[in-house]
């Protein structure tokens, strides 16, 4: 990734997380806020620019290159650009003072780190379509997550009678738990589509070097089934809801990401992603 790029895309996020936090401080002193018009144009300018490092990066006449830095570099920038989209909603933007940071500083390491080739295969839109679908859920699945730890913020403080500050701005306490289901279901059918479409366009799927990244994501796909199902039969919701929610993402997380950390980073090894 072109270090210029990222170093670029690192300010931009930093200067719309500045502005996300005025937004949410002038609203919670007066209910101001400031012109939407130049953080959404900042938040693009992010976008853009760490979407063109990322381009430059992952795709290659061999196939795509998805080191360990340009994959967490991806989620990031898909998590960054799925929160503006639900911005336009009821979503509330204090995610983005967790998340853009995040995609930023998952910029600059993809930039700056070395890292070893890790192509995918050859080129293959069936192949390709399995690994955006799979990036495309873990990216839904962090925006769960973060609403998860905003959520679990909420409860906290309400449950310690502390209405002030954040809890200002956030919507209810309901609709919070709405919106966590909405992210988990959403991420839940994309993660489906993704074990589905590597059952059926990988070689297998239980090969020596991914078979407990296999296990690991679909023990991860159970747990969010039986959350879901939880909540929609037994009306799962508050801070059970958050513990299976965070305990799912670690497992999944430790599926993909902590498999492409020892193979590629620990044992230098690259190979499929």
């Amino acid at each position: 990734m072109h270090p210029l790029l990222t170093a670029l895309a690192m300010l931009a996020y930093l200067l719309t997380t500045a502005l996300v936090a005025v937004q949410l401080r002038g609203r919670m002193r007066n209910g101001t806020a400031i012109d939407s018009r130049l953080l959404l144009g900042t938040w693009l300018l992010a976008l853009i620019l760490h979407g063109v490092a990322l381009w430059q990066a992952i795709v290659t006449p061999e196939g795509l290159d998805l080191g360990f830095f340009r994959a967490l570099s991806a989620v990031g920038w898909m998590a960054a650009a799925l929160l503006l989209v639900s911005c336009f909603g009821r979503v509330s933007i204090s995610l983005g003072l967790v998340l853009l940071p995040f995609a930023g500083i998952s910029a600059v390491l993809a930039g700056s780190l070395p890292e070893i080739s890790f192509i995918a295969g050859h080129p293959n839109a069936r192949l390709d379509l399995h690994i955006f679908i799979s990036l495309l859920a873990y990216s839904v699945l962090t925006l769960a997550t973060l609403q998860a730890l905003l959520l679990a913020y909420q409860i906290r403080h309400l449950h310690n009678h502390q209405p002030g500050g954040l809890l200002r701005v956030l919507p209810p306490l309901a609709e919070m738990e709405h919106l966590l289901f909405r992210f988990i279901l959403l991420g839940f059918i994309l993660l489906t589509i993704a074990l589905a479409s590597g059952f059926v366009y990988l070689e297998d799927m239980f090969a020596q070097h991914v078979v407990h990244k296999t296990i690991l994501s679909i023990a991860a796909w159970f747990i969010y089934g039986v959350l879901l199902f939880g909540h929609w039969r037994f009306g799962w919701r508050g801070r059970l809801a958050v513990n299976w929610t965070l305990g799912a993402f670690v497992v999944l997380m430790l599926a993909y990401f902590g498999s492409k950390l020892v193979l590629e980073l620990i044992l230098g090894r690259g190979g499929a992603a």
